[in-house]
């Protein structure tokens, strides 16, 4: 985001920008980022995500998610929100019935017990929720 971008919306991460700026005029050469400056970088990366909040606050990254982790907070920029899958009503209770286990390579893990859905549905299901899951 650009200073102009910055002041033209005020958004919670533009009065965060603020106080970095005008901490950084004011202060003392070489002295550290203050401790309440940094709660409020970390405040801002988990709302807005590391990486726009350590370009935006002109922050080092890996120092950001250093003290990120430390204080027990996503690592990351926040996570995709999985698109709705909607599940029609299946056939009867005696249709076939399975256990669909999905795991990604990070470990997000997803285990559904279906009962009378088509094995054509369950691909479809199957290849949405994994896609999904990336």
């Amino acid at each position: 985001m650009s200073t102009a971008a910055i002041s033209a919306h005020p958004s919670p991460l533009a009065r965060v920008f603020r106080r970095f700026e005008h901490w950084r005029r004011t202060r003392h050469r070489r002295s550290p980022i203050p401790d309440a400056l940094w709660a409020m970088a970390l405040d801002a990366a988990r709302a807005h995500g590391l990486h726009q909040t350590a370009r935006t606050l002109r922050l080092n990254h890996t120092a950001l998610k250093q003290r990120l982790s430390a204080a027990g907070g996503p690592a990351g920029d926040p996570p995709v929100r999985a698109p709705f899958v909607e599940l029609l009503p299946g056939l009867a209770a005696g249709g076939p019935a399975c256990t669909l286990e999905l795991e990604t390579a990070r470990g997000a893990k997803l285990r559904l017990q279906l009962q009378g859905i088509a094995p054509p549905d369950l691909a479809a299901l199957s290849r949405t929720l994994w896609h999904a899951a990336r």
